[in-house]
């Protein structure tokens, strides 16, 4: 029987289809599983990013309907977004017409890896039933206060008049048009993720078993729980004039405060409001007020990898306890995001600050000790434990102690307070976009800002709409935003703006879990939210450890807390893909190193794109691409074909009787090695994620089939690997397993047979003094005595004329006999 992939693939692709082989069951009695890969953005064609990530997901799902589960398998597209809107402008081509094409070709991308996804369950998140569900609970949060809208400074391109995130600047300028940004007062819209900050940070303790340690690290940092001591610095009389007493104090917060009295200069973010307005009153000669600008121009996480550097604000604040007056300086490692944009800077036991204090010649002032005591001259900052000196009446305090001591002193002089600290900010969430979800509200001069009333949700994007990349063409629409007050009913304008598509991806699992047959009524049916969430399984890349992975942990706790669902959180267990790599660097259009799956598709077939991608590297490692492997995959896959031909009937019917100890050597050793790969099976779903040892064991079992003629053995062999085989390699298998079994083998839960692991002997290493001189079989029940008498007798030639002065027996590995001379 001749392996032709195209003839087989197709075959069973169809069958899948016209039989909806992978939907799961509306019937919930069955225990359950959830299986979900990150859903992708329809860009156009996938990539081997895609294959890897949806080849794995659905490695599980149709592992766990053979183990007779009720498996949730869905796929959907993450649709709204700026690369339509930049398509639209390059192609002139309606974002809307260009998103729906590329679905569709992708669509058909994917059903060709003969992937098992639900198809009733299939949406995109730029369809106007998903947006009018999505409407309908942000207008909920912005009831409940978790959605607000306030003022803030942002960076507006005034070319592509929008807004863009830090991220997007490249060295201060549109990472688009390359126009030099500037900073512009706008206001825009929040979501108070700060609110849970701390149960998202305590939830996590319960993933610690099933999400990766980075993964859980990672989401700990962004977070960022600290507790210290937040006091303000008051400016000095002097500096108060010089800003024109429009500031009096600022707020600082330390997590050591039992170093405050070391305490030689103030740092400030580039962003602080007392550096813009000195910098918008020029208040500073220009050379400095030049350069802070171009500090303000770089995003915070480029300044993190930046040299640092800083300008003197030739203003002073007052030290809380000393009285001394304390420079102030901008610093650009200084964050405004966090503990107010400002710092209390102690060079003697912070590096950071040491060396900015070593670059600019500030003092440095040591306030711990630790046993070697007073550094003069130090080389580094000393951030061990120990006393305190040079504090006043804190001096020879431990300084863990000293933190409670000095938090005290200032809580009861009302100077300061202990306070807990978050990285985490509110979320901003409103665009300068057309392609978005439009925010479903109304600006009233009467009523100010309101709500839509649900009965006229959808609120959905007019599709006469021109894109040229300069604004919103929402704003210059001339009828879309003219509508009237859902309170007073007076003419009113809408919202403008849309939603940043992180929203969109927060929530979407909780969609898929909802019977498509109720789409209509409900957004989000709780009754299925309760028999389907957790995800079981969901895997993506590790790309999305922090923001994505954040937001869908929120946003399942706002749900549950609105009434939604039960569920608080979304992902039970959590894989990390990592990238696939060509030629040592991740696959780019740019770097030219790109391998389309489409033409590994046509030229060896679904299946051997599958067993490569799961067999070259364990999921969450890198996957280097190699052309010989992906050909020795199709090789293994055509003869794991061709070699069914060795199943007979007769092999059929007499299989599920072996007598093991009837065997001989070659056929109890090919039993052996197939119930090793179903061993492997189980621990590889439930445990390890690493295909490539299951893949490699049902190498090594078919290797052993071939070195035996037992036909029963080769039915056997055939009923157990077309199974486990079936998750890497599904349009074979079910070829395989369709004609030799009727498919049988898909229905039953497999046992591992014990059986086949008794030995009937146990090869053992003779060595002489540590050194290999031959090889014993024998019994597994053989005493100690009859070991050392058989490993002697195979050793004699070396032991003939020498004194054995000790013998030694390893069970199951070796004997080594230590002679003299």
């Amino acid at each position: 029987m001749e392996y032709n992939s195209k003839h087989v693939e197709q075959k069973w692709q169809n069958f899948w289809s016209e039989n909806k082989s992978f939907e799961p069951s509306d019937e919930q009695t069955k225990d359950k599983k959830y299986i979900l890969s990150m859903f992708p953005y329809p860009s156009g064609r996938i990539h081997m990013g895609h294959v890897r990530n949806y080849c794995l997901g659905d490695a599980f799902a149709r592992f766990y309907r053979k183990e007779n589960y009720n498996v949730l398998h869905p796929i959907g597209w993450d649709s709204f977004g700026m690369p339509a809107e930049n398509a639209a402008i390059k192609h002139n081509l309606h974002p809307k017409k260009w998103t729906y094409e590329n679905i569709d070709y992708m669509r058909d991308e994917l059903r060709a890896l003969g992937l098992s996804f639900s198809e009733s369950r299939e949406f995109a998140t730029s369809d106007e039933l998903y947006t009018r569900w999505e409407q309908e609970f942000i207008i909920k949060m912005f009831e409940e206060g978790l959605l607000y809208r306030k003022s803030t400074t942002v960076n507006w391109c005034p070319h592509d008049l929008t807004v863009l995130a830090n991220e997007q600047l490249e060295e201060g300028c549109c990472w688009r048009c390359g126009t030099e940004v500037v900073q512009k007062e706008m206001p825009g819209y929040y979501v108070g993720i700060t609110k849970y900050a701390q149960e998202l940070l305590d939830d996590l303790s319960s993933l610690e078993d099933t999400w990766p340690s980075q993964v859980l690290t990672m989401q700990e940092n962004w977070i960022g729980r600290s507790e210290g001591l937040e006091f303000e610095f008051e400016l000095s009389k002097d500096s108060r004039y010089k800003l024109n007493r429009e500031f009096k104090k600022y707020s600082v917060f330390t997590t050591r405060p039992d170093t405050i009295y070391g305490v030689s200069y103030s740092a400030l973010a580039p962003e602080h409001p007392i550096v813009k307005y000195i910098v918008d009153n020029k208040l500073l000669p220009e050379k400095k007020i030049n350069a802070i600008k171009a500090m303000q121009k770089v995003s915070e996480r480029d300044r993190a990898t930046q040299d640092k550097e800083g300008v003197s604000l030739e203003i002073d604040v007052i030290h809380p306890l000393t009285g001394e007056n304390i420079p102030v300086w901008v610093a650009n490692f200084v964050l405004a995001s966090y503990g107010g944009g400002a710092v209390m800077a102690v060079p003697a036991h912070d590096q950071r600050d040491f060396e900015f204090a070593s670059q600019y010649d500030l003092a440095i002032k040591q306030v711990i000790q630790g046993s070697e005591g007073l550094i003069e001259n130090p080389s580094e900052a000393f951030t061990g434990e120990g006393e305190l000196i040079n504090s006043e009446s804190f001096t020879g305090l431990k300084n863990t102690k000293a933190k409670k001591a000095i938090i005290y002193h200032f809580e009861q002089n009302s100077i300061g307070t202990k306070k807990v600290n978050f990285k985490l900010r509110d979320w901003g969430v409103s665009r300068q976009r057309y392609w978005g979800a439009p925010i479903p509200f109304v600006h009233c001069d009467d009523c100010g800002l309101v709500a839509e009333k649900s009965e006229n949700l959808p609120i959905a994007l007019p599709e006469d709409v021109e894109i040229t990349g300069e604004g919103n063409p929402l704003d210059t629409h001339p009828t879309w935003k003219h509508t009237t007050c859902p309170c007073c009913g007076k003419p009113a304008v809408r919202e403008t703006d849309t939603l940043d598509t992180f929203v969109q991806s927060s929530w979407y699992f909780l969609r898929y879990a909802t019977n498509p047959k109720v789409w209509n009524e409900e957004g989000i049916s709780k009754a299925d939210s309760d028999y389907w969430m957790d995800v079981d399984q969901y895997i993506g890349g590790i790309e999305h450890a922090i923001l994505h992975l954040l937001y869908a942990r929120f946003f399942t706790k706002v749900l549950n807390d609105l009434g939604y669902t039960n569920s608080r959180e979304p992902f039970k267990r959590l894989l990390t893909q990592g990238m696939v790599l060509k030629d040592g660097a991740k696959m780019s259009k740019s770097k030219g190193n790109v391998v389309d799956p489409d033409l590994i598709v046509e030229k060896y077939g679904a299946d051997t794109a599958r067993m490569f991608i799961l067999f070259a590297a364990p999921p969450t490692k890198e996957l280097e691409w190699n052309d010989s492997a992906v050909e020795g995959s199709f090789k293994f896959i055509k003869k794991f074909y061709e070699r069914a031909s060795n199943v007979t009937a007769k092999g059929i019917e007499e299989f599920k009787n072996i007598d093991h100890s009837s065997l001989s050597k070659e056929e109890k050793e090919a039993r052996r090695k197939v119930y090793e790969a179903l061993q492997k099976s189980n621990d590889v779903f439930e445990k390890t994620y690493a295909f490539n040892t299951l893949i490699a064991a049902s190498m090594e079992a078919m290797n052993a089939l071939q070195a035996q003629n037992n036909e029963a053995v080769w039915a056997e062999g055939y009923y157990i690997l077309t199974n486990i085989l079936e998750p890497v390699i599904p349009h074979a298998c079910w070829d395989l397993a369709n004609g030799l079994f009727q498919r049988e083998n898909f229905n039953n839960s497999l046992e591992v047979k014990e059986e086949v692991f008794a030995l009937d002997s146990i090869a053992l290493a003779v060595t002489i003094n540590g050194k290999k001189r031959a090889e014993i079989e024998v019994s597994p029940d053989a005493s100690k005595e009859d070991i050392l008498a058989q490993a002697k007798e195979v050793a004699s030639k070396w032991l003939e004329g020498k004194d054995i002065i000790k013998e030694i027996v390893v069970p199951n590995k070796l004997v080594n006999l230590v002679i003299k001379g």
